[in-house]
């Protein structure tokens, strides 16, 4: 995009070079001029708050997420981007698998409609990799911030090669050994869920603890799915409490154990859900629960965090930080 889109001359193709802290600052202040107002004024939201009070001047943007794989890449960078924007109320379309002239052609459309719909263009998150295909759904009016073209081209320029081009690059790689180990880590932590299999916890790259409902299975799983992590997981529960002791099927694993927590009030709303009105679900027994797991890992040295206020995400980054795991997914 030739036209400086702030004071500074700044455009899009100068804040989509840089691939870090830097580049999406200045692709805040991109959006935030397209946009007509500022990065800290807005927030991304699935739908708009029916009782909420709008303003006239309020921001609704359509934001298309294209591309010719499975288009996580582009939807992953585009959720991180737009969350900046606290006011403005974005609706999300995913148009993965555009692979061919022919849907190429459909999603244009597509996004011509949507900016005929609501007066504005739409913001277009792009990874597609064919030139073809890239140069068709461009000739739709919408803001185009295509990542692979901003970041591909200074790379064959520093590394003095040509990038493949090939389509799915990151998504599709089934005879990679990095894939299989996702997969079999996928197989281990289904299998050593919950405590159900005591055999094999050698193999355990981690092996998390903590009370029912706080976070521990899909901790797991999102770190065998994303890190090819064989992550066990054990419930602590009143028994170990009494007998003050960890399970005996763990003990000689304290290297690997980290720990999980909970507010008692939160985890009390999550056990609601599954068994309403019971005792497990109680805060009296909640509280007791937390108080007294959080006693026992004291007590044994295990690391531990409280998941009630963070993303399975920012979870399983601090486990991997804290035990020292060195696994690039």
């Amino acid at each position: 995009m030739k036209e400086s889109l702030f004071g500074q001359g700044i455009t899009l193709r100068h804040a989509l070079a840089y691939p870090d802290q830097t580049g999406l600052s200045m692709l805040h202040l991109a959006i935030a001029k397209i946009l007509r107002t500022t990065p800290s004024q807005w927030r991304i939201v699935r739908e708009p708050v029916s009782n909420m009070t709008t303003p006239a001047s309020a921001i609704k943007r359509t934001v298309f997420i294209v591309s010719d794989g499975t288009g996580i890449t582009a939807e992953t960078f585009s959720n991180s981007v737009l969350s900046q924007f606290e006011t403005a109320t974005f609706r999300q379309v995913r148009m993965p698998f555009i692979d061919t002239l022919e849907k190429a052609a459909a999603a244009a459309a597509r996004i011509d409609r949507a900016h005929d719909d609501d007066g504005f263009r739409p913001i277009v998150f792009s990874t597609l990799v064919n030139p073809r295909i890239n140069t068709r759904v461009r000739q739709a009016h919408g803001l185009f911030l295509d990542l692979f073209a901003t970041f591909v081209a200074p790379l064959e320029e520093e590394l003095g090669v040509k990038s493949s081009h090939s389509v799915g690059r990151s998504h599709a790689a089934t005879d990679s050994q990095q894939y299989r180990d996702r997969i079999e880590a996928i197989n281990f932590s289904l299998a050593h869920d919950d405590g159900q299999l005591a055999s094999g916890l050698e193999q355990a790259d981690v092996l998390l603890v903590g009370v029912s409902r706080c976070g521990k299975t899909p901790t797991s799983l999102y770190l065998a799915m994303q890190y090819g992590i064989k992550a066990a997981n054990c419930p602590l529960i009143p028994e170990d409490f009494e007998r003050g002791a960890l399970p005996s099927a763990i003990l000689k694993y304290r290297s690997k154990l980290f720990g999980l927590t909970i507010q008692p009030e939160r985890l009390a709303e999550v056990r609601n859900e599954r068994r309403p009105g019971s005792k497990y679900a109680s805060l009296e027994q909640c509280r007791y629960e937390v108080t007294e797991a959080q006693r026992l890992m004291r007590r044994e040295g295990i690391r531990w965090l409280s998941t009630t206020t963070k993303s399975i995400e920012e979870i399983a980054t601090t486990v991997l930080q804290e035990l020292g795991t060195n696994h690039s997914g």
